[in-house]
């Protein structure tokens, strides 16, 4: 017999349940078989760092991924021409931003900035012209 908030529990079973409907020792047997047994979950460093190298991908409407293919495009053909003009493989030499130049209101200063980006050129002078002339037509479609 065992006292229990105050009632008097009778054991009637085997199980563990008593009279009053109150189980022995207030756990159910399950529990107290599994109570022995637990598992510790450590997780390694490697899972936290997978799961930190995941990103997030931004959906943009119609218009404005068009919007972003036309300026990646400009911005893919000034890389080549750079590197045609400059007879390299990497921009190292010149760098030509296009918020830069998109940012002068003027047309002919426009011309005058990138000329003056562009002296050091190996190429002719002509090329140069050409490919300024090229770039400012390009630059008033963005």
């Amino acid at each position: 017999m065992q006292m229990e908030c105050g009632l008097s529990a009778y054991s009637s079973s085997s199980s563990g349940t008593t009279t009053s409907g109150l189980r022995k020792e207030g756990r159910s047997p399950a529990k107290s078989q599994k109570d022995g047994l637990h598992v510790n979950f450590e997780p390694e460093k490697v899972e936290i760092q997978e799961r930190k190298k995941k990103f997030l991908t931004a959906k943009y409407g119609t218009h404005q991924m068009s919007l972003i293919k036309k300026r990646l495009s400009v911005e893919m053909w000034v890389y080549d021409q750079l590197q045609n003009l400059f007879s390299c493989k990497d921009d190292s030499e010149v760098e030509l931003d296009i918020d830069e130049l998109l940012d002068i209101d003027e047309e002919n200063a426009r011309r005058n900035w990138l000329l003056g980006k562009l002296e050091n050129a190996k190429s002719s002078r002509e090329e140069v012209i050409k490919f300024t002339e090229e770039l400012l037509k390009r630059a008033k479609t963005l």
